[in-house]
C-alpha cells in the first residue's frame, strides 16, 4: 500500500514537472491520473488493493462532506428554532464494532467534527463509545445511522 502510494505521488510529481504548471489544482490532476494509470495497469503489477482502498477512502471522505453539510443545517434549524423546550440533549452509548485504536479514533474524531454531536468517552473494554447529541430523539436510530455510515465505511476502507 505505501509503496503503491509513493509511486503515485511519483507520477503526480512527473506530471508536474513535464506540464510546468507547479500549483495544487495540477498536482491534484497529477495524482489522479497517476491513480487512472495505476487502475488501467492494476492486474500487471498488482495495484488492485491499492486503487480498490483509494476509492473507498474517497467515499468514506465524502461520506463524512455530506454528513458535516446535513448536520449543518440541522444544527442551523435548531438555533432557528424559538421554542428551545422541545430539544432533546442526551448522552448514548454506542457498541462499537470496529477494534484497533486508530479505527476508534477515527470514528470518534468523524463524530466529534460533526456538528450537533460530541464523542465524550470509550469504555476500558473499547466496546462502547459515548456520545452527545444536541438533539437525539431515538437514540437507536443515531446508533444505527452511526454503524452504517461512519462506522461501515472506516471497516471498508481499512480493513
Amino acid at each position: 500500500m505505501t509503496g503503491m502510494f509513493l509511486i503515485n505521488v511519483l507520477l503526480a510529481l512527473a506530471w508536474v514537472f513535464v506540464t510546468g504548471a507547479f500549483n495544487l489544482v495540477n498536482g491534484l490532476f497529477g495524482f489522479l491520473l497517476g491513480l487512472g494509470t495505476l487502475y488501467l495497469i492494476r492486474e500487471q503489477i498488482g495495484t488492485i488493493g491499492y486503487v480498490r482502498r483509494v476509492r473507498r477512502l474517497t467515499a468514506l471522505a465524502g461520506l463524512f462532506l455530506y454528513e458535516l453539510l446535513m448536520s449543518a443545517i440541522r444544527v442551523f434549524g435548531l438555533v432557528l428554532t424559538p421554542d428551545l423546550s422541545k430539544l432533546q440533549p442526551g448522552f448514548v452509548a454506542f457498541p462499537l464494532t470496529v477494534d484497533r485504536d486508530f479505527e476508534i479514533a477515527l470514528l470518534a474524531n468523524l463524530i466529534t467534527l460533526t456538528p450537533g454531536t460530541l464523542s465524550v468517552d470509550v469504555s476500558d473494554n473499547r466496546r462502547t463509545l459515548y456520545i452527545h447529541a444536541i438533539h437525539v430523539p431515538d437514540p437507536q436510530a443515531l446508533c444505527e445511522d452511526i454503524a452504517t455510515g461512519f462506522e461501515r465505511k472506516i471497516m471498508e476502507a481499512f480493513r
